[in-house]
């Protein structure tokens, strides 16, 4: 039986409530200034003891009830630290766009969270800022992201936002970007070591090495900034480089093939280093868009063209994906090599122009013809489209008087059979006549023109 009392005397000061939870524990809460008010708390609680106690409420569910309606920022902080393992660019631009998403749409608390509002703020977010389709994919990508969290963790018991639409990238490409060729990849190396010119801190031999290793293994700034020494494998066969799952962009180790240019070049890169020194120090925090625009210029290279941009992704990226498969590579190849989950993905890197595509079709096998067409033969007879009349001793069609001309303009079927319509012209004075395109006829009073099936007309001109 509940207790209720005052803890100190007052008209304004609030009863207290004793009683005894499912879990057989001597509780104290806090009830109102008014004493009816608070017998029915005091009810409320011994009546919910008593059914979790007997079973009849289901302690999990209420859990995850109470948990809903706690305060969302204490969910997020979990959220945020659940993400350790991720780069420190990854957390803070995720939790950006969570908190965005959770700031714009005023959520309180997890209960709150509902695809609706969630759709309705991102589409207001895309007219108020005019973010890319791609971007707004992100937004999506975050707060499922934290979704999903919540149902591992029990917090949900399905994601709250499921089916929240996603946008067609494709149609709003904002930046695209072109590969460039060897050519102008050499060009760009060369131009670089020749300038001279620190940018952003970095050497002209560093950024030439960047561009270089950039082409030839198609890995992200970020994963070239995170390579060691130890991180190659120079005299294995073939020559290897290790990515670290922590570095790498889909969270796994990732262990690629080394071009064998490019291991003679990294041998003299490594003289002198130790095991853990970085081989690109300080590319992680630099903005290579500028240095390269610039590298290009020196190059004579456009850094934007009708194609795209030719930022550092374009360049060593798309440009590594590209020369693979326009090397011969098989598109498996190059989805493995460039490590996408989709080879839909790869086929974003591919930029494959006009000129790839008349040397594609250059490379068709010409099919080897007959110059003199022969006549198909059917039964061992000439199957071309002719007709013959043959008279068989009936005479079709009456001679003029001089041969030069019709003597009646009209004249009887002399078997009165089907297949000859009774309006017709003489032709010769011949007793065979031939034209073409039509089928060989049978002889006037065949069972063939005794059926509807015939039904041929002859010229109605001499010939």
């Amino acid at each position: 039986m509940a207790s209720i009392f005052k803890r100190r005397k007052g008209k304004h000061e609030p009863y207290s409530i004793q009683y005894t939870n499912h879990e057989g524990k001597r509780k104290t809460v806090k009830g109102f200034t008014d004493r009816g008010l608070t017998d029915q708390l005091a009810g409320k609680l011994e009546t919910e003891a008593r059914l979790r106690k007997t079973g009849l409420v289901d302690a999990e569910q209420e859990r995850s009830l109470m948990i809903k309606n706690d305060p969302i920022g204490e969910h997020l902080s979990a959220f945020k630290a659940s993400l350790a393992d991720n780069s420190p660019h990854h957390i803070k631009v995720t939790m950006l766009r969570v908190n965005s998403i959770v700031d714009g749409c005023e959520f309180k608390a997890l209960a709150d969270l509902n695809v609706e509002v969630v759709q309705g703020y991102l589409r207001s977010l895309r007219e108020k800022i005019d973010i890319s389709h791609r971007t707004y994919n992100h937004y999506v990508q975050a707060i499922g992201s934290f979704c999903n969290w919540c149902v591992d963790s029990h917090r949900f018991t399905a994601n709250p936002i499921r089916g929240l639409e996603r946008l067609n990238a494709e149609t709003d490409v904002r930046h695209p970007r072109r590969a460039l060729t060897p050519d102008e990849v050499a060009r760009l190396v060369d131009a670089t070591r020749n300038s001279g010119k620190f940018v952003q801190k970095l050497s002209p031999e560093l950024r030439a090495r960047a561009y270089l290793f950039s082409y030839f293994t198609g890995l992200r700034k970020q994963e070239m900034a995170s390579l060691t020494v130890s991180s190659f494998r120079l005299d294995d066969s073939p020559a290897t480089v290790m990515v670290a799952a922590k570095s790498s962009k889909h969270r796994r180790k990732d262990v690629l093939p080394l071009h064998p240019e490019l291991v003679v070049m990294l041998r003299k890169w490594v003289e002198g280093l130790k095991p853990a020194e970085k081989l690109f120090p300080m590319l992680g925090k630099k903005k290579l868009s500028f240095a390269i625009e610039r590298d290009l210029q020196r190059a004579g290279i456009p850094y934007q063209t009708e194609e795209g941009i030719a930022d550092f992704h374009a360049a060593g990226r798309h440009t590594y994906i590209t020369q693979l498969l326009r090397s011969g590579a098989s598109l498996p190849e190059a989805k493995e090599l460039a490590r996408h989950s989709d080879v839909k993905m790869t086929m974003r890197y591919t930029h494959i122009g006009i000129a790839d595509q008349a040397k594609a079709v250059a490379k068709l096998p010409s099919p080897k013809t007959d110059p003199k067409p022969t006549i198909a033969r059917k039964g061992g007879k000439k199957a071309a489209l002719q007709m013959r009349c043959i008279s068989d001793g009936v005479e079709r069609h009456s001679p003029s008087p001089d041969g030069n001309g019709p003597a009646d303009t009209k004249s009887e079927n002399p078997c009165q059979c089907k297949g000859l319509v009774a309006d017709r012209r003489q032709l010769s004075s011949t007793v065979k006549a031939e034209g073409m395109g039509f089928e060989p006829t049978t002889p006037c009073g065949a069972s063939d023109f005794e059926s509807d099936r015939w039904p041929i007309r002859l010229p109605s001109s001499s010939t």
